[in-house]
């Protein structure tokens, strides 16, 4: 591997890393908006 190539994999790793985070906050917020319209059902 080259150095350009390396990089860019330790790049796009550590993003991944750090949007996991955000992408389990938008779930959780998805999920309380599916419970609030379930009792708003009821």
């Amino acid at each position: 591997m080259n150095s350009l190539t390396w990089r860019l994999l330790v790049i796009v790793s550590l993003n991944s890393l750090l949007a996991c985070n955000t992408i389990q906050g938008l779930g959780r917020d998805i999920e309380k908006g599916g419970q609030a319209i379930e009792r708003a059902a009821r």
